[in-house]
């Protein structure tokens, strides 16, 4: 069931950011997007409830998607988090324990199996 997940997805990679975004919709989920963590939290931050905050762990404008996650689980403590990169998990920082991990690059099946879980 998917009609019911708003999904925020913070991707700075822009055909990334409208070709998942739009796949995402053509599958009836939600989908607000942005480019970097600091409107992400502006978003969130204007009353948008999200089930979901999927971003990319390398962001631009000084803001990681790991610090972003952590103003996620105050401003929006229900919404899941889930961090994507191109970079093996070993080579990243660690992650906080509230972050799913979607290592890339993924199948647009798998981003929704992930999405839907919750």
């Amino acid at each position: 069931m998917t009609e019911s997940i708003r999904v925020l997805m913070v991707e700075d990679q822009e055909d990334l950011r409208d070709m998942i975004g739009l796949a995402l919709q053509d599958m009836g989920i939600t989908v607000d997007t942005t480019a970097d963590g600091h409107e992400a939290i502006a978003m969130m931050e204007r009353d948008q409830a999200y089930d979901v905050v999927f971003s990319d762990i390398s962001m631009p404008n000084g803001m990681s998607g790991i610090e972003l996650s952590e103003h996620v689980a105050r401003v929006q403590p229900g919404a899941r988090m889930i961090l994507s990169s191109g970079y093996a998990r070993s080579q990243l920082p660690p992650l906080p324990g509230h972050v799913e991990f979607l290592p890339k690059p993924y199948r647009l099946r798998q981003l929704v199996e992930l999405l839907t879980r919750g």
